[in-house]
């Protein structure tokens, strides 16, 4: 397939499965969020154990990122995405249930674990039907889609607990029916787009030399390495904000829904500029532009957070971090996948993997210090400039001819 054989009413059904798919990561994260402190109550503990039921989550993502990603390249798109999906109701329905943190935090590393069939699957199936400018153009426009569900998940999530009999329990359940519709759709409206012709072959040894080739290419991993710590180092903000915004400015969780939603419109911002770009060295461009604005927002974010400023200018700061963030997470997929054909599965698994094993380790960091937003603003900051060095070191403009 490809992107001048498609008719509109096709790439119109494509992008309502595919956004509806690729929504699972957000909401698998950022839904639960303004019942941080309510999950740390009931379940007597701590509020880094509760950050680390995020961390099991974000881990899961990457694990299954690495593990999917392969066998698509393998077995196709359809039959790995109906399975993944049937577990992930199964999965979200344990963390409805659970009766303590460990079981919760177990549960979530498995939700994660099988919403990562979502994430990396949707990413791929745009590489094998689009290619060339389409293929920035419809993945600028699954970025959008992906943006605006952070901005109403926590939201989502705090309009849940506004209901009397409604606790942070609600949303696993909502969560559980949100598969359950998943699994309909791709069974019955999803074509398979990876043609027996164009699989790899199945075997460990196949897969392993697939991986080796990717993480060898010097431009490819500069771009995955890129993205994968910029990206990464930005779920401190994702576990430090629901403490930060309630505990310290007092914020209701309410309130913090919404200023944590108001984010996705930086990153539809951010994604729709990059969407705009008609090459691949435009693109490059606007990647190295928002890389080093990055830079400067954390930098900001931390002064802000040294000297206790005010809420207004925490959450301008955090908005220009994430208009950036929505620039690097689109571009550095078009410009990094463009090449990849019939490994696109692996190459997705890599990309989407990388910033969550480092969003992993990261998240429980920021719970160091509760009476302060320093740990977070240092994480970001540490993590862009990282992001900033390994772009300068190992990327380069491409070429006109190579789009």
């Amino acid at each position: 397939m490809t992107d001048q054989s498609q008719p509109s009413s096709y790439q119109r059904d494509l992008i309502l499965i595919l956004g509806l798919l690729t929504c699972l990561g957000p909401l698998n994260i950022d839904m639960y969020l303004p019942g941080f402190p309510n999950i740390a109550r009931d379940f007597h503990t701590e509020e880094v154990s509760v950050q680390l039921s995020l961390s099991s989550a974000l881990f899961g993502l990457a694990l299954g990122q690495l593990f999917v990603g392969p066998l698509s390249d393998t077995h196709g798109r359809k039959t790995p995405l109906i399975v993944a999906m049937a577990l992930f109701a199964f999965a979200s329905f344990l963390c409805a249930t659970s009766s303590s943190i460990l079981i919760f935090i177990i549960a979530r590393f498995f939700q994660g674990l099988t919403a990562a069939a979502g994430l990396v699957l949707s990413r791929a199936i745009v590489r094998d039907v689009f290619s060339g400018a389409q293929l920035a153009q419809f993945f600028s426009r699954l970025m959008i889609i992906n943006a605006i569900a952070p901005m109403i998940a926590p939201m989502l999530g705090g309009a849940i607990l506004q209901f009397p009999s409604a606790t942070w329990r609600t949303i696993f359940w909502f969560l559980t029916g949100f598969g359950v519709i998943a699994v309909g759709l791709v069974w019955g409206r999803l074509t398979e787009t990876l043609p027996l012709s164009k699989r790899l072959p199945n075997s460990t040894y196949a897969t392993l030399e697939t991986f080796y080739s990717l993480f060898t290419d010097r431009e490819f991993i500069g771009q995955a390495l890129t993205v994968g710590l910029i990206h990464g180092g930005s779920f401190a903000y994702v576990a430090g904000t629901p403490f930060v915004y309630q505990n310290i400015y007092g914020v209701s969780p309410q309130a913090f829904s919404i200023l944590f939603g108001i984010n996705g419109i930086a990153l539809v911002i951010g994604s729709w500029i990059i969407g705009r770009s008609k090459t691949m060295p435009s693109t490059y461009s606007l990647l190295k532009k928002s890389v080093f604005a990055i830079t400067m927002a954390s930098v900001f974010i931390g002064l802000i957070a040294i000297f206790k400023g005010p809420l207004f200018l925490l959450v301008a700061g955090i908005f220009l971090y994430m208009t950036c963030i929505g620039m690097v997470l689109t571009s550095t997929f078009v410009i990094a996948i463009a090449k990849q054909g019939h490994r696109a599965g692996s190459a997705s698994a890599i990309l989407g993997s990388l910033n969550l094993i480092i969003g992993t380790i990261v998240s429980p960091l920021v719970g160091i210090n509760k009476t302060s937003a320093v740990p977070m603003a240092a994480v970001l900051f540490t993590a862009s400039f990282l992001g900033l060095i390994s772009f300068l070191k190992l990327t380069s403009p491409p070429e006109e001819s190579k789009t």
